[in-house]
């Protein structure tokens, strides 16, 4: 017969050892970039402040960025950019879903990812699915992923270079180093 002591440490580290808790790697200073091109011109406007979260347990994935931390490299684009965004009344980019593939810590290498979820930015909530890779380095695992929006699908009108206006097509570029929370 076990003592109440005993069973009450046995609980305590079932609960600390449940699968949601164990199996969730988070970060707060990945990396997201966005790509528009204008004919003859491409720019990149990059954030290092990517945060979320992948629960191995239950298959959840939860990135969001603050839209206000995108450089371009040059101020009046980022100020442009804000302007187009509308980052006063919609401050965040976020992607809820759940991996649709599964992901083996214990294998080394490159794993393909595939996760469906919602995309949100500019007030818009869209269903998507964002094909990518997840590898275990060490205690964390790296998560690169691609994909493309349209920012007419989420209301948001292409500001203007000059004469000519930044294309409706967004290549978005994330890499993420998580931790075992």
């Amino acid at each position: 017969m076990l003592s109440r002591s005993t069973l009450i440490l046995f609980a305590a580290l079932t609960v600390a050892v449940t699968p949601g808790s164990t199996q969730t790697y988070a970060t707060s200073g990945g990396t997201v970039q966005f790509t528009s091109r204008v004919p003859l011109h491409t720019f990149t406007g990059t954030s290092r402040n990517l945060t979320g979260e992948i629960n191995l347990g239950t298959n959840e994935v939860d990135f969001f960025v603050d839209l206000e931390t995108l450089r371009t490299g040059i101020g009046r684009r980022d100020r442009d950019m804000r302007e187009t965004l509308e980052t006063d009344e919609h401050p965040f980019a976020e992607f809820t879903g759940r991996l649709l593939t599964s992901f083996d810590p214990s294998l080394r290498g490159r794993q393909q990812a595939r996760v469906q979820g919602t995309f949100s930015i500019h007030g818009v909530n869209r269903l998507l699915t964002v094909t990518g890779t997840l590898e275990q380095t060490g205690s964390q695992i790296r998560l690169v992923a691609d994909w493309e929006i349209r920012l007419d699908h989420y209301n948001i009108e292409p500001p203007r270079l000059l004469m000519v206006r930044v294309d409706q097509v967004q290549a978005v570029h994330i890499d993420a180093l998580l931790s075992r929370r």
